[in-house]
Protein backbone atom coordinates (compact mmCIF):
# COMPACT_ATOMS: atom_id res chain seq x y z
CA UNK A 1 0.00 0.00 0.00
CA UNK A 2 1.58 3.21 -0.54
CA UNK A 3 1.85 5.80 2.11
CA UNK A 4 2.28 9.00 -0.04
CA UNK A 5 -0.32 10.63 -2.19
CA UNK A 6 0.34 10.59 -6.08
CA UNK A 7 0.67 13.35 -7.41
CA UNK A 8 -2.05 12.64 -9.98
CA UNK A 9 -4.44 12.16 -7.15
CA UNK A 10 -3.40 14.96 -5.11
CA UNK A 11 -4.29 17.53 -7.31
CA UNK A 12 -7.73 16.31 -7.15
CA UNK A 13 -7.36 16.45 -3.00
CA UNK A 14 -6.34 19.47 -3.02
CA UNK A 15 -8.78 20.90 -5.24
CA UNK A 16 -11.37 19.81 -3.17
CA UNK A 17 -9.74 21.55 0.02
CA UNK A 18 -9.26 24.98 -2.14
CA UNK A 19 -12.88 25.02 -2.77
CA UNK A 20 -13.39 24.01 1.21
CA UNK A 21 -11.59 27.59 2.31
CA UNK A 22 -13.14 29.41 -1.32
CA UNK A 23 -16.64 28.41 0.24
CA UNK A 24 -15.67 28.85 4.16
CA UNK A 25 -14.60 32.50 3.06
CA UNK A 26 -17.75 33.23 1.22
CA UNK A 27 -19.53 31.66 4.78
CA UNK A 28 -21.42 28.66 2.51
CA UNK A 29 -20.85 26.77 5.29
CA UNK A 30 -22.35 23.78 3.45
CA UNK A 31 -20.82 23.53 0.11
CA UNK A 32 -17.51 24.10 2.27
CA UNK A 33 -18.86 20.86 4.23
CA UNK A 34 -19.25 18.93 1.04
CA UNK A 35 -15.79 19.88 0.11
CA UNK A 36 -14.62 18.37 3.27
CA UNK A 37 -16.30 15.84 2.80
CA UNK A 38 -14.96 15.22 -0.96
CA UNK A 39 -11.76 15.74 0.27
CA UNK A 40 -12.23 13.06 2.89
CA UNK A 41 -13.15 10.24 0.50
CA UNK A 42 -10.30 10.95 -1.99
CA UNK A 43 -7.52 11.40 0.86
CA UNK A 44 -8.65 8.32 3.53
CA UNK A 45 -6.52 5.78 2.10
CA UNK A 46 -3.53 8.25 2.66
CA UNK A 47 -2.06 8.93 6.61
CA UNK A 48 -1.38 12.31 5.98
CA UNK A 49 -4.10 13.17 3.85
CA UNK A 50 -6.93 11.86 6.04
CA UNK A 51 -5.75 13.12 9.48
CA UNK A 52 -6.13 16.59 7.36
CA UNK A 53 -9.15 16.26 6.49
CA UNK A 54 -10.66 15.01 10.27
CA UNK A 55 -8.41 18.05 11.69
CA UNK A 56 -10.19 20.63 9.49
CA UNK A 57 -13.48 18.83 9.92
CA UNK A 58 -12.88 19.37 13.70
CA UNK A 59 -11.91 23.00 12.99
CA UNK A 60 -15.07 23.24 10.96
CA UNK A 61 -17.00 22.10 14.08
CA UNK A 62 -15.21 24.54 16.41
CA UNK A 63 -15.80 27.31 13.59
CA UNK A 64 -19.71 26.65 13.41
CA UNK A 65 -20.12 25.58 17.28
CA UNK A 66 -21.15 22.14 16.86
CA UNK A 67 -20.41 19.82 19.88
CA UNK A 68 -21.53 16.75 18.45
CA UNK A 69 -18.68 17.39 15.25
CA UNK A 70 -16.09 18.40 17.46
CA UNK A 71 -16.54 15.23 19.60
CA UNK A 72 -16.97 13.26 17.15
CA UNK A 73 -13.85 14.55 15.04
CA UNK A 74 -11.37 13.80 18.11
CA UNK A 75 -11.35 10.08 17.82
CA UNK A 76 -11.49 10.03 13.98
CA UNK A 77 -8.44 12.23 14.63
CA UNK A 78 -6.57 10.21 16.38
CA UNK A 79 -7.14 6.89 14.45
CA UNK A 80 -8.37 8.01 11.40
CA UNK A 81 -4.81 7.87 10.08
CA UNK A 82 -3.22 4.98 11.81
CA UNK A 83 -6.74 3.24 9.85
CA UNK A 84 -4.87 4.22 6.92
CA UNK A 85 -1.48 2.93 7.26
CA UNK A 86 -2.86 -0.35 7.89
CA UNK A 87 -5.18 -0.18 5.19
CA UNK A 88 -8.08 -0.53 7.17
CA UNK A 89 -10.42 2.27 5.69
CA UNK A 90 -14.19 2.66 5.32
CA UNK A 91 -14.04 3.19 1.78
CA UNK A 92 -16.25 6.04 0.89
CA UNK A 93 -17.05 7.19 4.07
CA UNK A 94 -17.14 10.89 4.05
CA UNK A 95 -15.59 11.09 7.69
CA UNK A 96 -18.26 13.50 9.62
CA UNK A 97 -19.28 12.71 12.60
CA UNK A 98 -23.08 12.61 10.53
CA UNK A 99 -22.13 8.70 9.54
CA UNK A 100 -20.53 5.57 11.34
CA UNK A 101 -16.56 6.01 11.29
CA UNK A 102 -16.69 2.08 10.15
CA UNK A 103 -19.61 2.21 7.49
CA UNK A 104 -18.25 2.20 4.00
CA UNK A 105 -20.28 4.31 1.65
CA UNK A 106 -21.16 4.31 -1.80
CA UNK A 107 -19.09 7.11 -3.98
CA UNK A 108 -20.11 9.98 -5.84
CA UNK A 109 -19.91 9.13 -9.63
CA UNK A 110 -17.04 11.28 -10.17
CA UNK A 111 -15.14 11.00 -6.84
CA UNK A 112 -15.42 7.44 -8.21
CA UNK A 113 -13.84 8.00 -11.83
CA UNK A 114 -11.05 9.89 -10.14
CA UNK A 115 -10.23 6.80 -7.51
CA UNK A 116 -10.61 4.31 -10.41
CA UNK A 117 -8.51 5.88 -12.65
CA UNK A 118 -5.79 6.76 -9.88
CA UNK A 119 -5.94 2.43 -9.32
CA UNK A 120 -6.09 1.64 -12.77
CA UNK A 121 -2.90 3.81 -13.00
CA UNK A 122 -1.42 2.65 -9.98
CA UNK A 123 -1.86 -0.92 -10.77
CA UNK A 124 -1.22 -1.18 -14.51
CA UNK A 125 -4.56 -1.88 -15.58
CA UNK A 126 -6.27 0.35 -18.41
Amino acid sequence: MPYRMPRTLKVHYREELANYYRNLENNDHRSAWRALERSHVLGQAFTVEHTYSHWLMLNFGFRIKSLREVLGQIPRLLVGGVKSFVGTIPVGNTGGANVPPLRSMPIEADLKAILDNHKNKTYGRS
